[in-house]
């Protein structure tokens, strides 16, 4: 977690574009990872709208309003957000003595509205795509926090693989509390006292419905990055699975086709998520040929803001293992076989947690794969193995071939013939998805052979 602040801590700006173009040069240190900027309508458009012209980025919104206390409709108990996104200040609740009634008519009142002003921005601007990419989050300031939070919870519903809260000012507690749920906060001027946003802006007019309407129409669309992905998203439910840890708790998205023939188990690499867009269309593909999936972070939101962790493959193979056992109780996968699909540093935690003799896995497929992360496990895996790799990731190439030399179960190389380490280039996914599609077929279908060493 990174919190960014200026020095002059009671900073007042001219207006809001400027503060904008002060803030666009802060985020863009941060060097993010196909970023999308999403204002809060709607004094954050004009803000938002120079942070996007700084980053080269799309420029979009999330639609959240404030829950007024009644008698007071300015300070905040809570906020509500696109997709029924709601949070709740209890201690507002109690200590303003706001009955639950008087609650949900304030909640209902405001979903009105939200709901309308979301068909009105949609009508001139689609919704952008934030699966896997990085979502800024713009305000022209931050109060109480209340609809900063619930636009972080929408962005990560919609997949957002960080989050970053973007504002020119903001009190310091409130910064401070936005820590634990953004991966990032960029606030140019924290004022103690506060007051109120307009105090620190020279000229603070309304922003109006046509001037958000009419920034919206001007902004361009990046689409979906990573590899234009051929086919469209799969219709089948996604059931959240977690998985306990002790005091923490892992999360997958379980996804079942009809009269599935197995389960899949994905792995993910260093900066991946189970909202990873290459995995989760290697994960279509595998529900196209029958294959059940449960995408799995092994990582909590916490830990995985810390990069050092991804590389901690014993606790990720440790925590694999234990998410497989859960696999196999869930009636609707239960008795299948059960393979691994692991991606970079997720490559090797499978083939870790496979070298388990009580395992169990029918076949491995890794993606990228980091395998001599688990050297050491390489000749006590059993399962059928796919190493698959890029021809032009060199050095991956190489580690991949003498991880293979290790290897006493059934296994192949396969060598992508100009892919690079992500498969970005045209037809380079689709040639890992079907090699994997054939690899658990097969292997699931058939008893496990063990190769000569």
């Amino acid at each position: 977690m990174k919190v960014v602040r200026s020095n002059a801590d009671r900073h007042v700006f001219s207006d809001r574009q400027s503060a904008g173009a002060l803030l666009g040069v802060e985020v863009a240190k941060a060097e993010l990872d196909h970023p999308v900027v999403l204002a809060l309508p709607r004094g954050g458009l004009p803000v938002a709208a120079k942070v996007a012209e700084a980053l080269g980025a799309p420029l979009d919104v999330i639609v959240v309003r404030k829950l007024g206390v009644p008698y007071q409709p300015e300070l905040a108990m809570g906020a509500i957000g696109e997709g029924g996104t709601v949070v709740v200040n209890h201690d507002v609740v109690r200590a303003a003595n706001v009955s639950e009634h008087e609650l949900s008519q304030v909640e209902s009142r405001e979903r009105a509205e939200l709901d309308r002003r979301l068909r009105q921005i949609r009508s001139v601007r689609t919704r952008e795509p934030l699966v896997g990419r990085s979502a800024v989050i713009v305000d022209d300031g931050i109060a109480t926090g209340a609809t900063i939070r619930a636009a972080i919870r929408v962005a990560r519903a919609n997949g957002a693989q960080d989050v970053t809260v973007a504002t020119p000012v903001a009190p310091p507690e409130v910064v401070e509390m936005l820590r634990s749920e953004a991966d990032r906060v960029v606030c140019l001027s924290q004022p103690d006292p506060f007051w109120a946003v307009g105090t620190w802006y020279r000229h603070f007019e309304a922003v109006s419905e046509d001037e958000v309407l009419n920034l919206l129409k001007a902004a361009t669309t990046t689409g979906v990055p990573a590899a234009n992905l051929p086919i469209e998203r799969s219709t089948l439910p996604i059931r959240e699975i977690t998985i306990p840890l002790g005091a923490l708790e892992i999360v997958g998205d379980l996804i079942v086709p009809p009269s599935p023939i197995g389960t899949v188990v994905f792995a993910h690499g260093s900066g991946s998520s189970r909202h990873s867009p290459r995995n989760r269309w290697v994960a279509e593909r595998l529900h196209q040929a029958g294959l059940a999936t449960l995408l799995l972070d092994l990582l909590t939101t916490q830990e995985a803001r810390l990069r050092e962790n991804v590389f901690q493959v014993k606790m990720l193979a440790d925590r694999l293992r234990i998410a497989t056992d859960a696999v196999r109780s869930l009636p609707e996968v239960a008795g299948l076989p059960i393979g691994y699909f692991g991606a970079s540093t997720g490559a090797a935690a499978a083939l870790h947690a496979a070298a388990d003799p009580t395992a169990e896995i029918a076949a491995v497929v890794s993606r990228g794969g980091r395998p001599d992360l688990a050297s050491a496990y390489l000749g006590k895996v059993s399962a059928a193995t796919l190493l698959i790799v890029g021809g032009n990731d060199d050095v991956v190439v190489e580690l991949n071939r003498e991880a293979a030399r290790s290897l006493s179960c059934e296994h192949q190389v396969l060598i992508v013939p100009g892919a690079t380490h992500l498969f970005e280039e045209p037809g380079a996914l689709e040639k890992v998805a079907d090699a994997a599609v054939l690899w658990f077929g097969h292997h699931f279908a058939a008893p496990r052979q063990q190769a000569s060493p």
